[in-house]
C-alpha cells in the first residue's frame, strides 16, 4: 500500500533531538510541492510565493493559511501584498527543515487550488 499524499499526512511535532533534514532526505517531499511556488533556501527553510488576481483573494488565502497554522501549531512567516503572498517556513526547534514543513506547504498548495488565477482570463 502506498503512502498517502503529503498534504494528507499528519503534521508530526519534532523534538529538540531531531536533526534538520538534508537535501537527499527531503527530495521526495519537495517533489510533491508546486515548482512554481516553492524553493528550498540554503537547505534551511522553504520559501514560497503565491500569485493572486487581487488583494481580497490574497487576504482570504492568508486567513486560511493562518487557520491551518493555528490548527497544527506550526506557524510560518507570512507577507501579504496586493496580488501576492510570500511564505517562509522552517522548524524553529531544530533550526532547519522537518517533514512537517513540507506537509504544511503541501496543504497550502491545496488551499491555493481554490484561488489560483485563471490563466485564460
Amino acid at each position: 500500500m502506498s503512502e498517502p499524499a503529503l498534504a494528507d499526512q499528519e503534521c508530526e511535532a519534532c523534538t529538540s533531538e531531531d536533526e534538520p533534514l538534508e537535501s537527499e532526505e527531503y527530495a521526495d517531499y519537495r517533489a510533491e510541492l508546486r515548482d512554481d511556488v516553492w524553493t528550498v533556501v540554503d537547505d534551511h527553510h522553504l520559501e514560497g510565493t503565491y500569485a493572486f488576481e487581487d488583494f481580497r483573494d490574497a487576504l482570504e488565502f492568508t486567513s486560511e493559511v493562518g487557520e491551518l497554522a493555528e490548527a497544527e501549531w506550526h506557524h510560518p512567516d507570512i507577507e501579504l501584498e496586493w496580488g501576492e503572498v510570500t511564505i517562509e517556513m522552517w522548524t524553529h526547534k531544530i533550526d532547519g527543515l522537518h517533514k512537517t514543513d513540507f506537509v504544511m506547504a503541501a496543504r497550502m498548495d491545496r488551499i491555493y487550488d481554490d484561488y489560483e488565477p485563471d490563466e485564460e482570463a
